[in-house]
């Protein structure tokens, strides 16, 4: 990991200083780098979905990653086609979106090559752009435009349509060549674009855009995305700023002047009601146009800009940049999406929120209009009713019938879950209270649930149940679950206590340097140490995945096979195994019984299963006493 860590470094430092890196062909062959792929792979939900052959994360080894670098060192690696499938897109069931499942090699490589171009091209994004980087999210995206926006008169939203199926090859390949002197590593991307994709077992050739669902695609995508932030940042902005603030309006100036007048002259309600009337006017003269302001923030295909100007110089603004994303991009804009918003009488929609500028000459602190022209975040009402629509049925909270068979404990651990997701993404939205409504929907939902599984009312459920839990906010009531175990520390799950309180302060700091992994995980030591957990026997190692701990427990109260025992005993959701008890775990025939213990003829028990690291990585013993 030392090596990769160095490797990513070195060609950080050439990306700051804008230099092109020649023979980055040849840093595919380290096995570092492949290592710290698959550490942060294994843990991904997708690691055990299949793709177009049966191949996933289970039964990785070095002899992989050998064989792996043994056909890149020689040229003769194949992508495989995707798999590739639809989803439905986030609050709107009726309109799905394409995406393509990769084999765990092809993944494995992918990530190889976006930690080498992360490692180049994140120091020159530009700082506009927060989708898909470290250390950015839509929370960063927003509080810039919080930051940026004050004043603004009318935001232009902006959508590409289908960004991620329409990024022409050529662009992209262009870019590459431009900071990347090797061909065999641009013949590798353009091979991984070119590989196409198998839907419903039909092959299609791929002659534009990058596979939604690829682990490179994110970083390809804001390669070509990045143009459009420099276009922004380097001329649009430069052209159309002007002046260095607004001139003072010499109507407010004026009444002003009457108003202190009227005081020195002892006319104290002529002067209260002059200071009332200059508290309905601006100070400044807002269509100025000495003064113009242009800037722009963007999350992946989605960006919204801000002009302090005419509308006029808005329209104009929105098709410069129709006609570049055209020209030079080869992308189009969507027209349903792309709309010019006044600020201050409309709402603009970014990243799920609705943006605005706030107006309201009674808001006063300290004697001053303390809101005017600051951006106003919202939660839209029909994002509110979406997530209601999810927990209710002709316009009424209804249970969830799909959840009937899990326990108490997951069904309020997942209805927490889910409203804390909720509520914490929105935190930045002034109106956050309008989230007690969806409260109420879900609270009402849970109790409905667990008086179905029970057969019970919902009243004798919420005095089962109900219980005070304090917080540092606050003390609330709750729905409080607790499973007792034995000789262990008992689980607790609660619905509520999530306070809706408006917190617009999201940190950034605008100085911060990419961290690399610099140590091995614990799974990688473990797969290096070449020590079987089950039999104990030395040699090359597969590691067993398997998708959740809950998938090894006993059911229907059948025995536990002697594996899963071992796992369930290291609590972890894979085991270092030799290739031939790996065999055995797929063909269910393993017994328990070592190799060299059968050759023996040793009892059939599990005495202690050692494992740890030859490398000085993480160690560990583990003592089982069961009889099979």
């Amino acid at each position: 990991m030392r090596r990769a860590a160095i490797l990513l470094n070195i060609i950080r430092e050439r990306g700051k200083r804008g230099l092109p890196v020649n023979e980055i062909y040849r840093t595919l062959y380290q096995a570092d780098l492949y290592l710290l792929a698959y550490a942060k792979l294994y843990k991904n939900e997708g690691a055990m979905t299949p793709g177009a052959t049966m191949e996933t994360v289970d039964g990785m080894s070095m002899d992989k990653i050998h064989n792996l670098i043994e056909q890149i060192r020689f040229e003769r690696y194949h992508w495989t086609p995707v798999r590739r499938t639809y989803i439905a897109k986030k609050n709107d069931n009726t309109k799905l979106r394409p995406l393509g499942l990769p084999t765990f090699s092809d993944k494995l490589l992918q990530e190889v090559i976006r930690l080498i171009l992360e490692a180049y091209y994140e120091p020159q994004f530009s700082d506009t752009s927060h989708g898909f980087r470290p250390g950015r999210g839509c929370h960063t995206a927003l509080r810039r435009v919080i930051q940026k926006g004050r004043g603004t008169t009318w935001f232009i939203e902006g959508d590409i349509k289908a960004c991620f199926d329409r990024i022409d090859h050529t662009v992209l390949l262009n870019i590459l060549q431009k900071d990347f002197g090797d061909s065999r590593f641009i013949a590798l991307i353009k091979r991984l674009l070119q590989a196409g994709y198998l839907e419903d077992w039909v092959y299609h050739q791929t002659y534009s855009g990058v596979p939604q669902g690829g682990i490179a695609s994110p970083i390809l995508t804001n390669l070509v995305m990045n143009k459009l932030d420099q276009f922004m940042e380097k001329e649009m902005i430069p052209q159309f700023n002007k002046g260095k603030g607004r001139q003072e309006c010499p109507v407010y100036r004026n009444l002003i002047y009457q108003s202190r007048k009227a005081k020195w002259n002892g006319q104290h309600k002529e002067a209260r009601k002059l200071m009332q009337k200059v508290k309905t006017m601006p100070s400044l003269i807002s269509n100025d146009p000495s003064f113009k302001r242009l800037w722009y923030v963007r999350y992946a295909d989605d960006w919204l800009a801000g002009v302090i100007g005419t509308k006029a110089e808005a329209v104009i603004i929105k098709e410069k940049i129709t006609h570049y994303l055209q020209n030079e991009l080869k992308l189009t804009l969507s027209e349903e999406k792309t709309l010019i918003t006044h600020a201050r009488s409309e709402k603009a929609k970014f990243l799920g929120y609705e943006v605005h500028t706030h107006h309201c000459n009674t808001k006063q602190a300290n004697g001053l209009r303390s809101i005017n022209g600051q951006i106003g975040l919202r939660v839209p009402q029909k994002a509110l009713k979406d997530y209601q629509a999810k927990y209710r049925r002709n316009g009424k909270p209804t249970g969830r019938p799909e959840l009937l068979r899990n326990d108490t404990f997951t069904i309020v651990a997942q209805y927490q879950s889910e409203y804390r997701g909720i509520v914490q993404y929105y935190k930045m939205a002034y109106n956050l209270v309008s989230l007690s409504r969806l409260k109420y929907t879900m609270e009402v939902s849970l109790l409905k649930t667990l008086a179905n599984k029970y057969k019970i009312s919902c009243t004798q459920i919420h005095c089962k149940y109900t219980t005070s839990l304090t917080i540092p906010e606050g003390t609330y009531k709750v729905l409080q679950v607790t499973v007792t175990r034995t000789d262990k520390r008992p689980l607790e799950t609660h619905w509520g206590a999530v306070p809706l309180v408006w917190n617009k302060h999201v940190e950034i700091d605008d100085n911060r340097e990419v961290r690399l992994w610099n140590r091995r995980s614990e799974m990688v030591d473990r797969m290096l140490a070449e020590h079987c957990e089950l039999c104990g026997q030395k040699g090359p190692i597969e590691m067993h995945h398997i998708r959740k701990m809950s998938d090894i427990k006993s059911r229907n109260g059948n025995p536990i096979e002697p594996w899963k025992r071992t796992m369930s005993a290291l609590r972890r959701k894979s085991l270092a195994v030799c290739k031939e008890c790996h065999v055995k775990i797929h063909n269910g025939e393993y017994d328990g019984v070592s190799p060299k213990r059968k050759s023996a003829g040793e009892p059939r028990d599990f005495e202690s299963v050692t494992r740890g690291s030859e490398r000085g990585g993480w160690k560990s013993n583990c003592t089982l006493n069961t009889k099979i």
